[in-house]
This record gives structure tokens, C-alpha cells and sequence, in this order.
């Protein structure tokens, strides 16, 4: 195991080098401020998972680990099961831990979001979002949460269940606030096989929807009351999902897209990835040391961002818009290879009709999160008439389920495929030689892209 450290005198250096050199040559003031970057990130890293530690005097161990329940607890065959953060071991040592954990366990009949609770059970330590997980645990709660928003989202829920039958109702809340804890196994299968698991994981296409509709509906309004209210509501999606790496760094993109919008500039989408990465693995160290998810988030985000806009100005003349569906294979594409490659390294296997799922798809998930959101609203609020509030929903996404169902029976519609570490790496060097090649090929051309379809590049 390689230990890494970073003095703190050699981030006071490149922190002065860099207020130095800021007024210098541009070129020097670049790579100081990249240095600068890169060793605070790490000194800040470092010292982050100096306290995972505890972790390893845990592993395989009986524990008692109190915390705070991170989602709300659902059946899985026999236990419950959800996250748990603010953690503390009281036994067999008193320690503060970092991260998060996953529990299965028996003792209370329900567990919700915000509850404090009591766990006893060995430890195992995992890979990924979550350092460690416990099952067959004994479960005690110790305190119930009172949040008024923990409380409104259970009774959406709730409504959502009434209105609509499963799988459709687990779909809805997947689509629209991406809860895919209550999915089925099937659903979940069919949705990895045509590479469709995106549209039920809370992400920058749900905040990208919320500003453009409320563009729309404000647009003979002035730019501040859209600003205003477009942030507004983006705060209470990040309070009502919970904060994602996904969503976390969708909410950073579409701030910095609408501060940007409002005072009629336009912000590099290079730096755009740039700043959300920054913030996300500084505010969270943990999402760039050890979250796949949070690198394949990214990897999606500079396809549609970077390289989508750079292809479709090389394919369509100046003179020529690229239509939607056009615009959206191009897009779907992109993300797709950038992602692919890693899918491929980490989990060994890809999806060969994922185009094809995302082209007829992805272009109903706005209507579906408007109809979820009124059958959900009618479950609650009216429930002498859900039945004809929510027969659209209904009827659309039992449409959206059999189709992807149906794509998910094609013959290896899911390869099972090994990509090597070096033919990771080469491949993503290659793409940013192309990215390269079309940037300077497309210099000088007008932006058609972010012109007519600034929709999706909002906060993807």
C-alpha cells in the first residue's frame, strides 16, 4: 500500500506562487494555478481518508455504530434496508468515522430519513459511495426525525403508491426524484441492459427540465424573477433527493449556467467540468478517491457538454440547426462513449442497444416527471379522484416499461466484455486528440448547438 502525503509548507508555497504569478504570464499563471489545484486537493484528500482509518481497526469485527439514517429503510426480502451517515462507534472504541454505511438489519418496523439510530452487527468494509456495511444488524432507534420536508416527501410517496400500480409508481419516484430503492429486481435488470439506468437516477436532466420550464413559463418575465425563482427551486430538489454526487454537481452547473445567463455571458464548458469537479471532490473528498459513480457523472458530462457540440458543428454546416432527435443521438452518443470505456474496465459488461433505449426514451422522461408529479400530487391531495388524475401516467409509463422490456429481451442486448487498464487509458487519450482536432477545426464557427438547444446543456 502506497502512502501519500503532502506538507502543509508546500501548499503555503503554491498558494504564494500562485498570488505571484497571477498578474504574469497568462501561461505561467495557468499551470501555477493547476498546481496550486492539484496539491491543495491532495493535502485536503490525504487527510480525508486519514480518517477511514478506523475503519481498518473495524473490519470484521461486532460494533455498536450510531448514526443518522441517510434514506428511508426498505424491505429487502426480510430486513430493512437504507443508509446510514454522521456516524460514531461507541463500541469497541468511542470514535467519530467519516462516510457512510450500508445497513440490513432487523429490531424496528420502519426506519425514515433523518431518524437517529442505535446499530449493532459486524462490520465489513465495501468499495465505492459506501466505506462499510453491516447486515443481520439489531436495529434501535433513538430518535425520530421531525423534518417537515422527510415528512412531505413519505406522503408524496405514499401518494404516488395509491395512484399508480408497481412497477409504474417505483418508476415514477425513480424519474422524478430518483428513488430507485423500491424499484423491482426486473425493472432494475432491464434498465442496466439497455443502459437506461440514468433516467432513474436523480440527475443534471431533472434540474436541466425545472430551469427550462420555468423559462418558459417566465420568458415575457424579467431575467430575475427566472433566475430567482429557477434557483429557488433548485434548493428545494437538492432538500427533497438528498445531495448526490449526481445531483450535487448538476446543482453547481445549472447555478453557474443561469449566473451566467443572467448577466448575458457565456462560461466555457471545459471550465464548467472544471469548477463542478473542484467543488464536489473538495466539498466531498470522497466522491474523487473511491465513488465510480461520481467519475462516469463526469464522463457524461464532458460527451454532452464538450464533445457533442464539437461533433454536431462538424457534421451541420453554419447555416444548418441540427434537429432534436438529430441533436440527441449526437448527445446520447457522446455520453456513451465516454462513459463506456469505464463501465467496461470496472463492471465488464456494456449495453448494445443502449442508442437505441436512450433515442426512444429519453425524449418522454419530461412528460413522465410532469405526470408522476401530478399523479403523486393527486394521491395525496385528492384521492376521491386519482384515477382520473393519474390514467396518463399510468398509461405512459406502462408504454416507456414495456418498451424498454421488450429491448432489454434482445439476444446479448448486455455483452459481457473485459477492458484492459492501458486500453482504458488510450482510448480517453485518443478522444481528447479528436477533441483537439475538432476544436481547432471548428474555430471561428457559430455555436449552433448551445443557440437553439441551451435545454440540454443547462445542467446535464
Amino acid at each position: 500500500r502506497i502512502r501519500v502525503t503532502v506538507d502543509t509548507a508546500f501548499v503555503s508555497l503554491s498558494i504564494v506562487t500562485l498570488i505571484v504569478t497571477v498578474r504574469k504570464i497568462r501561461g505561467i499563471t495557468l499551470v501555477a494555478g493547476l498546481l496550486c489545484g492539484l496539491t491543495i486537493g491532495l493535502w485536503r484528500g490525504v487527510a480525508y481518508m486519514e480518517k477511514l482509518a478506523p475503519y481498518a481497526d473495524l473490519k470484521d469485527r461486532a460494533v455498536i455504530i450510531t448514526g443518522i439514517a441517510d434514506s428511508d429503510g426498505i424491505y429487502d426480502g426480510s430486513q430493512l434496508s437504507f443508509d446510514l451517515g454522521h456516524l460514531k462507534s461507541t463500541d469497541p472504541f468511542e470514535k467519530d468515522l467519516v462516510g457512510k454505511m450500508s445497513i440490513r438489519g432487523f429490531g424496528e418496523q420502519a426506519v425514515y430519513k433523518g431518524d437517529k439510530l442505535q446499530v449493532e452487527g459486524k462490520l465489513f468494509l465495501t468499495r465505492g459511495s459506501r466505506q462499510s456495511s453491516i447486515s443481520f444488524a439489531q436495529l434501535k432507534v433513538l430518535g425520530r426525525s421531525n423534518s417537515l420536508i422527510n415528512k412531505t416527501k413519505r406522503n408524496f410517496e405514499a401518494g404516488m403508491q395509491s395512484a399508480l400500480p408497481e412497477p409504474q409508481a417505483s418508476f415514477g419516484l425513480g424519474i422524478l426524484i430518483g428513488q430507485r430503492s423500491t424499484l423491482p429486481d426486473d425493472t432494475k435488470k432491464q434498465l442496466s441492459a439497455t443502459g437506461l439506468t440514468h433516467i432513474v437516477a436523480v440527475s443534471g436532466y431533472n434540474l436541466t427540465i425545472i430551469v427550462w420550464a420555468v423559462r418558459q413559463l417566465l420568458r415575457k418575465r424579467s431575467k430575475y424573477q427566472t433566475t430567482l425563482i429557477s434557483l429557488g427551486l433548485i434548493g428545494m430538489f437538492l432538500l427533497f433527493t438528498g445531495l448526490s454526487a449526481s445531483i450535487v454537481r448538476a446543482a453547481i452547473v445549472s447555478g453557474l449556467s443561469l449566473w451566467a445567463w443572467y448577466y448575458g455571458r457565456r462560461i466555457n464548458p471545459v471550465l464548467l467540468i472544471v469548477l463542478a469537479a473542484a467543488l464536489t471532490a473538495g466539498w466531498y473528498p470522497i466522491y474523487l478517491w473511491s465513488d465510480i459513480g461520481w467519475y462516469l457523472s463526469f464522463l457524461a458530462f464532458y460527451g454532452v457538454l464538450v464533445l457533442a457540440p464539437l461533433l454536431a458543428k462538424r457534421i451541420y454546416s453554419a447555416r444548418k440547426t441540427p434537429k432534436f432527435l438529430s441533436l440527441l443521438i449526437i448527445e446520447t452518443l457522446c455520453a456513451q462513449v465516454m462513459a463506456l470505456p469505464l463501465i467496461m474496465y470496472i463492471f465488464g459488461e456494456f449495453s448494445l442497444v443502449a442508442l437505441i433505449a436512450n433515442i426512444l426514451i429519453v425524449p418522454l422522461v419530461p412528460l413522465a416527471m410532469l405526470l408522476s408529479l401530478l399523479a403523486g400530487l393527486g394521491g395525496m391531495v385528492l384521492p376521491a379522484f386519482i384515477g382520473w388524475i393519474a390514467w396518463p401516467a399510468r398509461l405512459l409509463m406502462t408504454y416507456m416499461l414495456d418498451l424498454i422490456s421488450m429491448l432489454s429481451k434482445i439476444p446479448f442486448a448486455l455483452t459481457n466484455t473485459q477492458m484492459s487498464l492501458s486500453t482504458l487509458i488510450a482510448f480517453y487519450v485518443i478522444v481528447l486528440f479528436i477533441t483537439s482536432i475538432l476544436w481547432h477545426k471548428n474555430r471561428g464557427k457559430r455555436d449552433i448547438v448551445s443557440e437553439k438547444n441551451s435545454m440540454f446543456t443547462t445542467g446535464v
